[in-house]
Formats: C-alpha cells, sequence, structure tokens
C-alpha cells in the first residue's frame, strides 16, 4: 500500500509542478486565467483564446513546464545515490517514482502525446513557429535516451531487478 501512496504522491507533485511552471509563465506574461482541478488533473486556463496565440511568449507558457520536469528528472538521478541510502523507505519510494515520471512524462508527452490529445506542443510549435514533427523528433530521442538511461543506471542504483522489455537496456 505505501508503494501505491508513494507512486500517487509522485504523480501528484510532478503534475503539480509541470502545471504551476504553466501558470508562472502564464502570470509572467499577463495570460494566467484560472487553475481547474479535474478528476484527472489540473489545467491551466489563458486569457488569450487558441487561434489568438502568437509570440515567443507562447513557447515559454508552454514549454518551460516540460523542461523543468525534465530536468528536474536528471537532477533527481544525479542526487540518486544520496536517496538510496535513505532510511526511509517512503521516501526513498517516492522520489524513485518522481526521478522515473520526470525522466519519461514529458518527453512522451511532446514525442508521442500530440498524436493522441496534442497538449503542450501546440504552444511551443506556436512560440517558436518551427514545425511540430521536428520538436516530437527531438523529444523522443531524449524519452530514448531516459529510458535507457533509467534501464542502465536508475532500477540497477535502487536494487531493481525487471524482464520487462519497457525497462530492459537496448543498447
Amino acid at each position: 500500500m505505501k508503494k501505491w501512496i508513494a507512486f500517487v504522491l509522485a504523480v501528484v507533485v510532478l503534475a503539480g509542478i509541470h502545471e504551476s511552471t504553466h501558470a508562472l509563465f502564464a502570470v509572467i506574461y499577463n495570460d494566467y486565467e484560472t487553475l481547474h482541478i479535474r478528476p484527472l488533473g489540473a489545467e491551466v486556463t489563458y486569457k488569450t483564446p487558441v487561434n489568438e496565440r502568437s509570440g515567443f511568449q507562447w513557447a515559454l507558457i508552454s514549454g518551460a513546464s516540460n523542461l523543468v520536469t525534465v530536468l528536474m528528472g536528471y537532477l533527481l538521478f544525479i542526487l540518486g545515490k544520496r536517496f538510496v541510502r535513505s532510511h526511509n523507505m517512503f521516501v526513498k519510494t517516492a522520489i524513485y517514482y518522481l526521478t522515473i515520471l520526470s525522466l519519461l512524462f514529458d518527453p512522451f508527452n511532446l514525442s508521442i502525446g500530440p498524436f493522441i490529445y496534442g497538449g503542450d506542443i501546440n504552444g511551443i510549435v506556436i512560440g517558436l513557429g518551427i514545425n511540430r514533427y521536428v520538436i516530437q523528433v527531438v523529444f523522443f530521442l531524449i524519452l530514448l535516451v531516459n529510458r535507457e538511461i533509467i534501464a542502465r543506471k536508475l532500477l540497477p542504483m535502487y536494487g531493481v531487478q525487471t524482464r520487462h522489455p519497457l525497462f530492459r537496456p537496448l543498447l
């Protein structure tokens, strides 16, 4: 039961950081309207309608949250040896899940996610003025690299052994 609570806590922390970064940049650019709490998470609503959005600020409003969470994943991975030695199993488990989610969620969100639900990529495309497939390819490569980091380094660091094909080294 504690592992599930640690996992849910990691999901809530990741979603909170992701959405609060959207909100922070929307406030900076005076485009924040409200935060909606939904059954499957939270969502920031902006003042500017989608069809009227333009400018680099949309790359920041939409994309900074993705960079923040992925960078947090790298930081947690680098600091992972400190958490592995923790005697508090709940904290250790929560950090483990938060690291995995941070490394995988937003690269998935910007690479495969747009084919399913759209999401943050639309604002990034508007803000940077580049083809969405370029962003998707870059973040798919990041997803593959992060998956390899998890399979080769993170799982062994935490003493996790698995035969699941998604978490076995490819190279």
